[in-house]
């Protein structure tokens, strides 16, 4: 999944003399999880051609993040409280906790976002 390295990569070189390491690390990780997702759940990485797109927007109270895919007839993103010895499914779970917001949209039939903040 080499979309994952190339959003972190990009997201850190944009982020890392704006934010403390910690607040940093918040928004790779948190951005990993939302992207791992697009791609596992979304028919992004269903399909041939599948598209993953990554806004970032800095402010002086928080980083807002965007993820969109190409959307899913077959699951909508939800929170699920990992069982602790679980391979996955902790990646919502994980926005949920470290975000200082977050939602999800679907934008037409063939498309949706999730997003999340992270205190600057």
């Amino acid at each position: 999944m080499s979309s994952v390295p190339a959003a972190r990569a990009w997201a850190h070189g944009l982020l890392a003399v704006r934010l403390a390491p910690t607040a940093l690390d918040d928004v790779l990780l948190l951005l990993s999880e939302v992207v791992t997702n697009a791609v596992t759940h979304s028919d992004s990485g269903r399909t041939a051609g599948g598209r993953v797109t990554v806004h970032l927007t800095y402010g002086p109270e928080a980083v807002h993040v965007e993820v969109t895919d190409d959307g899913s007839t077959t699951s909508t993103p939800a929170v699920h409280v990992p069982d602790a010895d679980a391979d996955g499914g902790r990646g919502l779970w994980l926005v949920d906790l470290l975000a200082i917001a977050w939602g999800s949209s679907r934008h037409d039939e063939a498309g949706r976002s999730v997003w999340f903040q992270v205190a600057g």
